[in-house]
């Protein structure tokens, strides 16, 4: 997840995001609440919309969420741990058929399931409970019909040698790899941590692992940027790109040229927004903030990653 300091606390003001993003968006006009939903693949292919439960949908209930997803046409959900939904490694099987169902009756995609499992501790028992975490996320995931895993390092640790660190991290998803790949999932690494964004870190991490069901989760992070493009990062990292997280995408990072990099490599799966949450009126029946919010960003979106 993006450190709390990038994120700060957004209020569905429209006056105030239209003024951060027309330079962007060329002026776009932003839907109203009650527009039709537009289509969020670009006519050429490319990046799919989604969201993730990180802060935004935090305390929303699986019906909730998918209601508002489907309103907002938000094509698939990353579902992150210890949020209200209650899709976690306790659920019974029947409730795990259940959550299935509700995905595929509404048409959306349950893309993934975001974990907090990391493997950077110095003591091999947390790194061995981190690891059986990860592998009972990856049977909850092909239960409940999720593409994959998410993953992450979390900190270099101190007074050890970065390379010991990441060598560490690369070997220990090796099993995770492997019962992932038993069970017809993915693992996706996230670019997040404490000093382990640098992307020639995580290449280290991706090498020493060297299993094909383990990719990354590239994480939209101000280190991907360097002299104002996202080339190295994009050269060392982008062929294990397996998902995407998205930020605030008028922050200034080089979204466009994300996107149109994505597509050139033939990356047709999803960048899943993860922002702040937004505030609602006491007593609201409905998200009605939040799905105000979604179309105003879905519009900014489809401009970026316009071909």
């Amino acid at each position: 997840m993006r450190d709390q300091q990038l994120r700060g606390t957004w209020r569905p003001d429209r006056r105030t995001f239209m003024a951060g993003a027309g330079t962007l968006a060329g002026g776009l006009l932003a839907p109203t609440a009650n527009a039709a939903p537009a289509p969020t693949t670009p006519a050429r292919g490319g990046p799919r919309l989604g969201t993730i439960t990180y802060q935004i949908a935090a305390q929303m209930d699986l019906p909730t969420l998918i209601k508002l997803c489907r309103d907002a046409a938000y094509e698939g959900v990353e579902l992150r741990t210890t949020h209200a939904h209650g899709v976690e490694p306790a659920l019974p099987k029947p409730q795990r058929k259940e959550v299935r169902q509700r995905f595929a009756d509404a048409n959306l995609v349950l893309w993934g399931l975001g974990t907090v499992c990391e493997f950077h501790s110095p003591d091999p028992a947390v790194v061995r409970k981190n690891v059986e975490d990860a592998k009972a996320f990856c049977q909850l995931a092909a239960d409940v019909g999720a593409r994959g895993v998410k993953v992450r390092p979390n900190a270099l640790v101190k007074g050890v040698e970065p390379q010991k660190t990441l060598e560490q991290i690369g070997k220990a998803l090796q099993p995770v790899g492997k019962a992932a790949a038993d069970l017809g999932v993915e693992i996706w690494v996230e670019v997040h941590g404490t000093g382990t964004p640098h992307p020639p870190y995580m290449r280290t991490i991706m090498d020493q692992c060297g299993h094909p069901s383990v990719g990354i989760c590239w994480n939209s992070n101000p280190t991907d940027v360097k002299d104002g493009t996202l080339a190295e990062s994009f050269g060392l990292l982008g062929k294990f790109i397996r998902s995407c997280h998205i930020n605030e995408l008028w922050s200034g990072y080089p979204y466009r040229e994300l996107f149109s990099r994505m597509r050139a490599i033939g990356y047709d799966r999803f960048t899943l927004m993860e922002v702040a949450g937004v505030a609602e009126a006491p007593g609201a029946k409905e998200p009605v903030a939040a799905l105000r919010f979604m179309r105003y960003y879905r519009t900014l979106w489809t401009e970026l990653n316009r071909a």
